[in-house]
């Protein structure tokens, strides 16, 4: 039963140090590891492996990666951001846009696509302006987080509990509890940016000329994609939000909205070559380690076990934010929830498991899908990189300042 464990927590520290001896690794390689451990140590079957592999998700990514891949071949996205980018003065309204803006649309749009579109933005953004990639590539991952907290569509495990917890209208409720504390929690990220980051803060935004689209037919295509993307989206919440069926699921939203690429592009070649397969390749190896670490009850063994109440507050958001790191939060909630609901849990644990889920992704690298979807693209894109220890010299305090702002709303307000 602990062997799955053992591994999930040596996975862990590989990706905290990112070496093995004179070797350097990558994230995608460590996960691909351990999951050649688990099957070779028959942790798991091979039959099992395949049936623990979540392909509507690795579906979900694959169809957004064209996207974002061809918004960035065709020019486009460098051109959008070079436009709005003439409205900004200061690293200090830079960095706030981007933490709000991107924060807020993680409320409607999945925190997975903005990572994959957001990544190549922030890179050039840090490029143009000679700013630190790692402040605008933290404001990113922070953002999505963050933003993604307060909405039922805002990342997986939200959609998980808002479909599997009884929650009655999951989009007045989570605003209801979410709304205030996440635009604090926004606000307290830009500080602690700027505390860590203050040398940056002092240069001056220089005068950006727009950016010229490479390929106009592309950029196209790439416009039609994101519009559908957003129409679809928006669709699904209202159809969701007056409980309507539609028979859309989000994966099912965003390979529709490829289509136009996939079919009349002439490079679709070039986009598809483009997609980043090493993040794909992540995931589904994740799939199989935490796949094996359920199959054999040890994390619903652990759970179980705590010597505390798994339903009071300040427990679901201890226990989510501090599981999540080492299983990822989608998996922690498949598990968690029904220990919560079989427990009696009320609305505002349930909230909770929301929270805390979500927001552990800023306290490492492991703590979201999104965070290692930034690192793996900025790393595959440039030579820039976030590592363990940077990420988490910022994400522990943030993170801990998150939990009590989380906590002291839904537990006195």
């Amino acid at each position: 039963m602990l062997v799955p464990i053992i591994i999930l927590l040596v996975i862990f520290v590989l990706i905290a140090v990112r070496h093995l001896g004179r070797l350097r690794l990558k994230i995608w390689q460590i996960m691909l590891g351990g999951a050649v451990a688990v099957l070779a140590l028959g942790q798991i079957s091979p039959t099992a492996a395949l049936e623990s592999e979540n392909f509507s998700i690795l579906l979900l990514l694959f169809g957004m990666f064209i996207i974002g891949e061809a918004l960035e071949q065709s020019g486009y996205l460098m051109h959008f951001s070079s436009r709005i980018l003439r409205r900004v003065r200061s690293v200090d309204a830079l960095v706030l846009a981007i933490l709000f803006g991107i924060g807020l649309s993680s409320a409607l749009l999945l925190n997975d696509n903005l990572a994959i579109i957001g990544t190549p933005l922030m890179l050039y953004l840090a490029k143009a302006q000679k700013l630190n990639p790692q402040l605008l590539l933290l404001s990113l991952a922070f953002a999505i987080t963050i933003g993604s907290v307060m909405s039922p569509i805002g990342n997986p495990q939200n959609v998980l509990i808002a479909l599997n917890s009884g929650i009655s209208n999951p989009f007045y409720t989570f605003l209801g509890f979410l709304l205030i504390p996440t635009i604090i929690n926004l606000f307290i990220a830009y500080l602690i940016l700027r505390l860590f980051y203050r040398n940056s803060f002092k240069k001056r935004i220089r005068r950006q000329y727009d950016s010229l689209i490479k390929d106009r037919n592309l950029a196209t295509l790439s416009k039609i994609s994101m519009a559908m993307l957003i129409i679809l989206i928006v669709f699904q919440s209202a159809a969701y939000a007056l409980g309507i069926q539609t028979g859309l699921n989000l994966t099912y939203i965003v390979l529709i909205s490829a289509l136009p690429i996939v079919l009349f592009s002439g490079k679709r070649k070039e986009v598809v070559k483009g997609v980043d397969w090493r993040t794909l390749i992540f995931f589904a190896a994740l799939f199989v380690v935490v796949g094996s670490a359920v199959q054999s009850g040890s994390l619903q063994f652990i759970l179980s076990h705590i010597n505390t109440s798994i339903t009071s507050i300040p427990a679901i958001l201890s226990i989510s934010v501090v599981a999540s790191q080492f299983i990822s939060n989608v998996p922690l909630v498949a598990v968690y929830l029904p220990l919560l609901l079989k427990s009696g849990v009320t609305a505002a644990g349930l909230i909770a498991l929301v929270a805390g889920s979500t927001i552990a992704g800023n306290l490492t690298i492991l703590g979201a899908a999104s965070n290692v979807i930034i690192i793996q693209t900025a790393e595959r894109k440039s030579k820039h990189t976030v590592t363990f220890w940077q990420f988490i010299r910022i994400g522990i305090p943030l993170t801990l300042i998150n939990i009590l702002v989380y906590w002291i709303f839904l537990s006195f307000l």
